[in-house]
């Protein structure tokens, strides 16, 4: 029980105040506190922390009647006010490192030195993702992949952590199989074929994998890696809270994940950039979607109230290895993006921004993120089966015609 109790540091992140402030909380009775067996830490219970946000959510800009906000603990990931933490190391300390290695702390709680995934995934499972037109979206493609992964995989339905986490890993490596190759595999590539980002990049660039560029994408894989319940993660953890096995889990979140307000946005945003770079004026582009009434792609966030740390993170390494004209491009959107939207750019821009400067397909933002965006299903599925079963159950707030009571 003691597990799923919050630190004064985590309600304060929650409730957006300062730690001082929780502690006057406490002084007046709004909250009640639990010490620690040490006696050192003030603990709090999650459910009195969320009536208090909700109660003191009107003062601040409340969600429509009839909408769903669900709050649950986790161990995995927390967003703060300015930082992405896995599993306590911030997301920042994990990016110079292969993205298996953020893929198996978010699984296993433990950072681990080195990783072995395997090199290839399931033949048949990929040949099926390779039939479809290479048009094909890349969540239909992974989604098909992940079906015939499962057709093959009868053993999915063992729920034990060490079975899901080897599956989870044969199932990425499918992904990459099955995902149609935009260029040959270099010899430097096979050298690298151990690295996950390497494999994965001649699947969505045509460009020479070098390992700046390589780097870079594995950049990308670990900061989409996890975020905390956005969509499709709430979609994957209440398939897995029925205990629907690992595969059934990612195909909840690729169906969540393939919207055009979730993983679609960043390639959204990579036709922005195209367009600007077509019209010579990042501004003109910005003012072109503004005139169709559109909203302007990759600024803001609804967790974040100032800077995404992902963008800024992915964006220092992306600019530096752009040519002079698409950082100029990238700039201008950026700031006319900004002006016009009154906030900041976040991690769909950045994830547009390296594809554009990397002359990615449209298309490859959406790979990119479901590819990642899977390593953090799992770990959340391998969380939840932990749960009690079937905690999720969400009630209507019914509106619709009555029988006559005559």
């Amino acid at each position: 029980m003691m597990r799923n109790l919050l630190t004064a540091e985590q309600v304060a992140s929650r409730l957006g105040v300062q730690l001082k402030t929780v502690y006057a909380y406490v002084s007046r009775g709004v909250l009640q506190r639990t010490l620690s067996d040490d006696g050192k830490k003030s603990l709090f219970e999650p459910a009195a922390v969320e009536q208090l946000a909700r109660r003191g959510r009107p003062r601040q800009g409340s969600r429509p009647v009839g909408s769903v906000d669900v709050s649950i603990t986790s161990t995995i990931t927390a967003i703060q006010s300015e930082r992405l933490l896995y599993r306590g190391h911030d997301v920042r300390t994990l990016v110079g490192r292969p993205f298996e290695v953020s893929a198996e702390l978010l699984w296993s709680g433990e950072l681990p030195e080195t990783v072995d995934w395997p090199r290839s995934g399931e033949a048949a499972a990929s040949a099926v993702g390779l039939s479809l037109k290479e048009a094909s979206p890349a969540t239909e493609r992974l989604a098909l992949i992940t079906a015939a992964f499962a057709a093959r995989t009868p053993l999915r339905v063992d729920l034990q952590p060490a079975a899901v986490m080897r599956h989870a890993r044969l199932l990425l490596a499918t992904f990459i199989d099955g995902l149609p190759p935009l260029a040959a595999e270099t010899s430097g590539g096979k050298r690298a074929s151990e690295r996950f980002a390497a494999r994965l990049w001649p699947r969505v660039s045509a460009a020479a994998p070098t390992s700046q560029r390589i780097a870079c994408l594995d950049t990308a894989l670990v900061l989409l890696a996890d975020h905390e319940l956005a969509t499709s993660t709430l979609a994957a953890r209440v398939a897995a809270s029925t205990r629907a096995d690992p595969c059934a889990v990612v195909l909840s979140g690729l169906g969540a994940l393939s919207g055009p307000l979730h993983g679609k946005a960043a390639l959204v945003a990579h036709e922005l950039l195209l367009r600007a770079r077509a019209l010579g004026s990042g501004e003109l582009a910005v003012a072109q979607t503004l005139a169709r009434r559109e909203l302007v792609p990759g600024f803001g966030h609804p967790v974040y109230r100032g800077i995404d740390p992902r963008a800024q993170c992915l964006l220092e390494r992306v600019l530096p290895q752009a040519k002079r004209a698409d950082r100029a491009i990238i700039a201008a959107v950026q700031q006319a993006g900004q002006a016009s939207t009154e906030r900041q750019a976040n991690v769909d821009f950045a994830l547009a921004a390296l594809a554009f400067s990397q002359d990615m397909p449209v298309g490859a933002t959406e790979a990119i993120f479901a590819v990642a965006r899977s390593a953090g299903w799992i770990a959340h599925a391998l969380e939840e089966y932990g749960e009690q079963a079937l905690r999720f159950r969400g009630r209507a707030l019914y509106v619709g015609t009555l029988p006559s009571s005559a």
